[in-house]
């Protein structure tokens, strides 16, 4: 299923969503050191081509804040400062091999389905089946294990070829950004998936989410991501 998640509406789940704010921690800056990723101080024309330009902050979807309410270790974190992944050969390989992984594991159910329930539910692929979001968040879940920079791995939130809601994972390098989707096997920048990007988390805090609200190119069923490989 491809439901659009839904966003926050009662007192409640916007009070949550600040008490996350509030206790996110300071990084000190061996925190936000690795060989796999590189701070995000200046942004070149070209990366600008090849990453999407963001706004204001904007509403959290709601299966984002039940996720946490039900999972709150994977969200009570620290601000960091964004970060890009390197996007090596190596790097590049990890990339496609989760997203194959989760896309060939995962059995694919609508949210009604496997929930019974319109209400949109996020969690990891507990019993093997799940929608976009399941799949997004499970390939956010191994590349952190992978050690790629939570700041990176973005729950994103598009309109697919169909006009209808989707859950993607967005990640940040420094070569662009890039898609991977239950929808496509193959990994593309995300000015070749003919998407209509609504919203992701920020790099900084995943409890906070900023606007996009532009058209990613044109669908693009072959494109080369290795070219893109120093």
């Amino acid at each position: 299923m491809r439901h659009v998640p839904g966003v926050l509406t009662s007192s409640f789940l916007l009070g949550f969503v600040s008490l996350l704010g509030a206790t996110s921690l300071q990084a000190s800056p061996a925190e936000a050191q690795s060989t796999l990723f590189k701070s995000r101080s200046t942004q070149s024309s070209m990366e600008g081509l090849r990453s999407a330009t963001v706004g204001a902050s904007t509403s959290v979807p709601y299966g984002w804040v039940d996720f946490c309410h039900r999972r709150p270790k994977e969200c009570k974190v620290p601000v960091l400062p964004a970060a890009n992944v390197k996007l090596t050969a190596q790097n590049l390989r990890i990339l496609k091999r989760i997203n194959q992984k989760a896309n060939s594991s995962i059995k694919p159910v609508s949210n009604f389905d496997h929930w019974g329930t319109m209400v949109d539910h996020w969690d990891y692929p507990v019993d093997g089946k799940g929608d976009c979001k399941i799949y997004a968040l499970y390939k956010r879940k191994l590349l952190l294990e992978a050690g790629f920079p939570r700041q990176a791995l973005l729950m994103t939130v598009v309109r697919d070829l169909d006009n209808e809601g989707h859950t993607i994972l967005t990640v940040k390098t420094d070569k662009g950004d890039l898609v991977l989707d239950n929808l496509v096997d193959e990994i593309r920048p995300w000015n070749a998936t003919g998407y209509y990007f609504l919203k992701r988390q920020s790099q900084r805090n995943p409890n906070t989410w900023v606007s996009i609200n532009q058209r990613g190119g044109t669908s693009k069923t072959l494109t080369n991501v290795s070219k893109l490989v120093d």
